[in-house]
C-alpha cells in the first residue's frame, strides 16, 4: 500500500490524512482500514472545504470495489453493465455521505444496500417500455410468483380468483397488475401481426389507429401565429368576430359602425395580409 504523510493546510495538526497514491487499486483490507480513518476525518473537517473533498473523493475511489462487486448480481444485463456501474456510484456516494461511525458497523455493510438500491431501481424505472406507477411495477412481480406457483400446484392457469386469494389482495387489483404488466414490453408498430411483413403482412400500425386529419393543421397554427402579430387591434377585433364568434359582416358592421361592404373590404385585406405572413402565394 502506497501512503504517504501529509498535514491539511486548514485543519489542526491532529486531523493529518495520509496521501493514497491509486486508492482505486487498495486492497478490500487496507480500503477498509483507511477508510475507518478517512471516516474519522471527514467527522471534524469543515465541509466545503479542499480537505474535506479530498477526504470524500478518495473514499468514493477506495470504494468503488464494492460498486463492482454488487454489479456482478446483475451480469445477465451486459449491455448496460456500465450504466449499472454508474448508477452503483450514486448509491455508493450516498452512503458515504449517511455513514457514521457511531454505527459500529462496517462501512461495507452499511453501503452495499444502497449501492444494491439504486441499480435495482435504475431497472425498475427504465426496463418498462411505458411509466407505471410503482406500486404496479412491484405487483407485477408478486403476480408472477404467484402464478408460477399456482401453476405449478394445479398444473395449469390459475384463475383471477385463485390468484386474488394467494396474494391476498381483491381480483380487481389482480386484473389491474396485470393489465399493468402489459406496459413492461413494447411492439413496433411497424411489426407484422403474423409471420414476415414482406411477404405482405399486416402491420400493426395498420390497425390500431389512423392518421389525424387535424395534425395537417399543426405548421399552419406555428405559421400564422406571426402573421396575427401583425395585424391591427382592430383588424383582430374582426378576425375574432368572424371567425371566433362567427358573426356575419352585417353584424361586425353594426359592431364597428361601418357599413357591410366596408367590413368585406376589410377582411380580404386582413386575410391578404395573413396569407402573405405564411408564406401563401397569393394571385
Amino acid at each position: 500500500m502506497e501512503v504517504s504523510r501529509i498535514r491539511t493546510a486548514s485543519a489542526p495538526p491532529e486531523t493529518e490524512l495520509p496521501l493514497v497514491e491509486h486508492p482505486d487499486r487498495l486492497a478490500p483490507r487496507d480500503a477498509r482500514e483507511l477508510s475507518q480513518l478517512f471516516f474519522q476525518q471527514l467527522a471534524v473537517l469543515e465541509e466545503g472545504t479542499h480537505e474535506y473533498q479530498y477526504a470524500r473523493n478518495t473514499l468514493i475511489e477506495m470504494n468503488m470495489s464494492l460498486v463492482r462487486f454488487a454489479a456482478r448480481r446483475f451480469r445477465q444485463y451486459a449491455d448496460e453493465i456500465e450504466d449499472v456501474v454508474q448508477v452503483g456510484m450514486i448509491g455508493l456516494i450516498k452512503a458515504i455521505d449517511r455513514f457514521e461511525l457511531s454505527r459500529e458497523t462496517q462501512f461495507a455493510t452499511f453501503a452495499v444496500p444502497y449501492i444494491v438500491g439504486e441499480m435495482k431501481r435504475f431497472f425498475r424505472d427504465t426496463t418498462w417500455a411505458v411509466h407505471v406507477p410503482r406500486r404496479l411495477q412491484e405487483r407485477r412481480t408478486e403476480l408472477g410468483k404467484a402464478r408460477a406457483e399456482l401453476e405449478g400446484r394445479l398444473d395449469r392457469s390459475p384463475t383471477v380468483k385463485e390468484l386474488a386469494a394467494l396474494m391476498d389482495i381483491s381480483e380487481e387489483e389482480v386484473v389491474e397488475a396485470q393489465v399493468a404488466a402489459n406496459g413492461y414490453h413494447s411492439s413496433s408498430l411497424d411489426a407484422a401481426l403474423s409471420g414476415d411483413q414482406e411477404d405482405g403482412e399486416t402491420a400493426l400500425a395498420d390497425v390500431i389507429g389512423s392518421e389525424d386529419p387535424a395534425m395537417e393543421l399543426v405548421e399552419d397554427f406555428q405559421s400564422l401565429a406571426p402573421a396575427m402579430g401583425s395585424l391591427t387591434e382592430r383588424e383582430r377585433l374582426v378576425v375574432h368576430l368572424r371567425f371566433v364568434e362567427e358573426r356575419t359582416q352585417a353584424e361586425i358592421g353594426t359592431e364597428l359602425g361601418v357599413s357591410q361592404m366596408q367590413v368585406s373590404r376589410i377582411l380580404r385585406r386582413i386575410l391578404t395580409k395573413l396569407r402573405e405572413g405564411m408564406g401563401v402565394v397569393v394571385d
